[in-house]
């Protein structure tokens, strides 16, 4: 096995109820180490970029290190655009060989957010790629994108007809979730999920998961939650790895970068291959 449709990864999560890490990488340190970690668990695995990142690095340049990174991999990897309210940034991606995105247009009108959102499924159909959609802002900014305002919450009708009518993949709605740091333990709303699921089986992606506790996971996961975002762990892992390392260097007087990556490399496969564990998606690899 190797890079897979988002589709085959989510539903089969979704069907035997486990989650699958979606996890957001900075460079190409961290790539590596998602991957690693997903091939040591024998777990499928999504590999998310923000279109922060996707500009900082350049989308060419991205896509060649992913084609050359998972070239021969043993396990269901797919590549994800997270949260792009930008046409034009959709379009670059799905003609490189992304294989989903995510329409963010949830700052949008309902109705004007569901129009766009069917225009950007059929784009995405034509490449064979997949599409998450969302109607409801995801409290806190996340590379620049989002809004520390909760938004709307919108009734258990009109997110079944927005996913009715667009026809995407995956659906991520609002449940007090939040990106970034939580100050205290999230209060989430776990109903809704059982009811978005009962009225229309669809995977639903969990955003905000870092900070959440592993009972909070495991209960969500088993309500339909397939697709579980994890970003800001791995943005503090990567800098407090590195941090620390640059502090053994500095009381040492050795400094050697290949140890610095060494360090950093082993701390994200580390973070990756617990949430494979605690999510359940360790040695689900086909």
């Amino acid at each position: 096995m190797s890079v897979v449709a988002l589709k085959e990864i989510v539903d089969r999560a979704f069907a035997e109820r486990y989650g699958v890490p979606a996890i957001n990488i900075v460079n190409d340190l961290t790539l590596e180490s998602v991957l690693q970690a997903a091939v040591d668990t024998r777990s499928p695995l999504i590999v998310q970029t923000s279109v922060k990142t996707v500009r900082a690095i350049g989308a060419k340049v991205l896509f060649s290190m992913w084609t050359s990174m998972t070239d021969g991999i043993e396990v269901p990897v797919s590549l994800h655009l997270d949260h792009c309210p930008y046409r034009e940034v959709i379009s670059e991606c799905l003609q490189l060989g992304w294989n989903s995105v995510l329409f963010d247009a949830s700052e949008l009108p309902v109705a004007e957010n569901q129009r766009q959102t069917i225009e950007v499924v059929a784009e995405a159909r034509r490449y064979g790629a997949h599409v998450e959609g969302e109607i409801e802002s995801i409290t806190g900014v996340e590379d620049g994108i989002g809004s520390d305002t909760e938004s709307k919450r919108q009734s258990l009708e009109v997110s079944l007809a927005f996913i009715e009518a667009t026809g995407i993949d995956v659906f991520a709605p609002s449940i007090g979730n939040a990106h970034g740091v939580y100050a205290k333990e999230p209060e989430l709303d776990f109903n809704k999920v059982s009811e978005l699921v009962e009225a229309h089986p669809i995977p639903i992606a969990l955003h905000g998961g870092s900070g959440m506790t592993d009972s909070q996971f495991r209960d969500l996961i088993a309500r339909g939650c397939a697709k579980v975002n994890i970003s800001t762990s791995l943005k503090m892992v990567f800098m407090q790895s590195t941090l620390a390392s640059l502090e053994r260097a500095r009381d040492t007087g050795k400094w050697d970068p290949p140890t610095l990556f060494g360090d950093v490399s082993r701390a994200v496969v580390d973070l990756t291959s617990g949430l494979a564990h605690t999510f359940g998606s360790a040695g689900k690899a086909w």
